[in-house]
């Protein structure tokens, strides 16, 4: 299976609903439901120590707001990158997040996940 010959309303429904799980157990400094989509390899570098530390640092990872817009996708080689334009409920201005998703044993695993 490739996720790349998904359409994009395919894409946009199953990367909305991990995009939001994400939102949400990213405010909730929930590392296990945070995680529970992420592929193995990206698992592995998910240090949960160090998630934990970025959890309770950051203002914005606690406070992303539930209102984000859909911008896009952008498919290559066995994965597609979801674009989404996020907003925090404490800081003003906007932020770009981006979702990478493939398959991973037939099922869509989260393969990358910043905000920036």
């Amino acid at each position: 299976m490739n996720i790349i010959d998904k359409t994009d309303e395919e894409i946009s429904e199953l990367a909305n609903a991990m995009w939001a799980d994400l939102v949400k157990y990213s405010n909730e400094g929930n590392y296990g439901a945070f995680t529970r989509n992420f592929s193995s390899t990206f698992i592995a570098g998910a240090n949960e120590v160090e998630m934990g530390k970025q959890f309770a640092r950051s203002e914005l990872a606690k406070n992303l707001s539930p209102d984000y817009e859909y911008l896009g996708i952008i498919r290559r080689g066995e994965y597609v990158t979801v674009l989404y334009k996020q907003r925090s409920s404490k800081k003003a201005g906007e932020w770009l997040g981006r979702l990478v998703l493939g398959y991973e044993k037939d099922k869509v695993r989260i393969f990358g996940a910043t905000i920036f």
